[in-house]
Formats: C-alpha cells, sequence, structure tokens
C-alpha cells in the first residue's frame, strides 16, 4: 500500500484510483522529454560558487532533526555551522 504524502488531505488520497502498473505499461513508459520535447524544463547552469563535495555522514537524531526543522537550505546551515566550528577551532 501507497504511504500518503503529509500534504495531501486523506480524503482527496482515497478518492485517486491508482491501479498497479503492469509489465506492458512499464515497457510502453518514455522520458517526458522524449515524448513532449516542446515542454519547458530547465536545465542546471554552471557552478557559481566552489562545487561542494557530496558526503554521506552519520549524524545523532537530534541534529538531523534539528537542521532539518529549519526548513529548506538546511543542509546549506548545517554547512555553516560546520565552518564556523572549524572557525573557532584551528588545527
Amino acid at each position: 500500500m501507497k504511504r500518503k504524502p503529509e500534504p495531501i488531505a486523506q480524503e482527496d488520497w482515497d478518492a485517486v484510483e491508482s491501479p498497479p502498473l503492469t509489465d506492458k505499461m512499464l515497457a510502453a513508459m518514455r522520458p517526458v522529454l522524449e515524448v513532449h520535447p516542446n515542454i519547458p524544463h530547465r536545465v542546471r547552469g554552471p557552478q557559481k560558487r566552489p562545487t561542494k563535495v557530496a558526503l554521506s555522514l552519520r549524524v545523532s537524531p537530534e541534529v538531523a532533526e534539528y537542521f532539518r526543522a529549519t526548513g529548506a537550505g538546511w543542509q546549506s546551515r548545517m554547512d555553516e555551522a560546520l565552518k564556523e566550528w572549524i572557525a573557532r577551532h584551528p588545527r
């Protein structure tokens, strides 16, 4: 069973009939831009700032909850907090 996303009302979620996709249906699917090439889409341009490094990091649940609760951009705020810590603790 699919889980209902938070912003969707339960009544709306229940009203949608979504049968499971068959193997035939999945095989027939094509990328939307292949089927509708004229639909405007956003392509990310070159980065204006130095490239950041992708990193897998384990933190305590309290730290993750704190930063996520600050909303969109929480990863950048976590990055800023770590930079401040580095500035206060030089090698």
